[in-house]
């Protein structure tokens, strides 16, 4: 297990307290995935009890009129004639269920993304890339998904059930509109772990689910139509105001946290607040997984009573990329 400081015991820079910067290394590419060390995915290997494999990847056409004015999923099929078809596919990386990479989002105070790489390695247009991966400068594809790509994302999944928990304690079946900025309190969090007797490890991978995707099922078409134009939304997400919560997520140790909203923190945050992206990307180089499927997971843990499973993710060897599809599942 790596020796690391806690939150209180991280650098500030230029002001801004929990910096983990140097944490890994200098030049370090991995931010937190460092975590997942070949022990601890092997340990996370014994959460397979069952061998049940849920996937925890959205349909790719979803949500049809994406947030943030991005761009729709286009599948094109190519018939070649005969029993023979090819098929293509543009899409916006961020369009649905996805992890944002360390290029995607740095510290807006600071002006630059994890372990001070300047903004300007995100250069306008298509990467001139050589025939053998070797042959790459390393300097155009600093902090690319393709460095989560090539060590894989893989180790033990906690599900903090939010939604369902408020469902079950409340005896209401909508608790609150995950389609507005409600925030989900530390001490909620806490108390769903105590419920689902969690206890968290070094290198866990955290996942939240708010209840967007149950929101976004009952939508209706001038809804969805609606979100799809604004460039800022609201949804429900982890309260980023203060230091605790902060404190929670660097003093576990989390390799990667996500849910199944298109934020991990409430959105937008409350006004003078920074993101809560800016401390998770831009310092610690951890990923944030969005838009995951939780629906069918959170059915199969409520079933075997337990919360806690195998994950494995698999990022686009994208050399460059700003972020990526999810192509993650379980296995409990």
């Amino acid at each position: 297990m790596l020796n690391l400081p806690t939150y209180d015991e991280l650098p500030s820079r230029e002001g801004i307290k929990g910096c983990a910067w140097g944490v890994f290394g200098e030049n370090d590419q991995l931010g937190t995935v460092n975590l997942l060390t070949p022990e601890i995915v092997k340990s996370a290997a014994t959460e397979i009890k069952t061998g049940q494999m849920v996937s925890l990847n959205w349909p790719m056409h979803l949500p049809l009129e994406p947030f943030f004015k991005r761009k729709k999923a286009h599948h094109f099929i190519k018939p070649r004639g005969g029993p023979r078809a090819d098929d293509e596919i543009h899409i916006n990386t961020q369009s649905g269920s996805q992890i944002d990479c360390l290029r995607h989002f740095g510290h807006n105070a600071l002006g630059t993304f994890y372990n001070g790489v300047k903004p300007e390695v995100n250069k306008l247009g298509v990467p001139d890339l050589p025939h053998d991966p070797k042959l790459v400068d390393p300097a155009d594809i600093e902090l690319g998904v393709q460095n989560w790509a090539n060590h894989g994302i893989s180790g033990r999944g906690v599900l903090l059930d939010v939604w369902g928990y408020l469902v079950r304690q409340t005896g209401e079946a909508r608790p609150y509109d995950a389609c507005t900025s409600v925030p989900i309190s530390l001490d909620l969090l806490n108390e769903v772990a105590q419920a689902e007797g969690i206890q968290f490890r070094h290198g866990d991978i955290l996942l939240i689910r708010s209840g967007f995707t149950v929101r976004y099922y009952d939508s209706t078409k001038e809804e969805r139509e609606y979100w799809g134009t604004r460039q800022q939304d609201a949804f429900a997400g982890i309260d980023q105001v203060g230091d605790d919560i902060r404190r929670f997520l660097w003093d576990n140790h989390f390799a990667m946290v996500g849910g199944d909203a298109p934020a991990f923190e409430r959105w937008p945050p409350p006004q003078g607040e920074p993101y809560l992206h800016e401390h998770l990307l831009g310092m610690w180089g951890c990923p944030i997984a969005e838009m995951l499927d939780l629906e069918r997971l959170a059915e199969v843990c409520s079933e075997q009573k337990r919360w806690t499973f195998f994950l494995s993710s698999w990022p686009l060897a994208s050399y460059g990329g700003i972020a990526s599809l999810a192509n993650a599942g379980a296995i409990l």
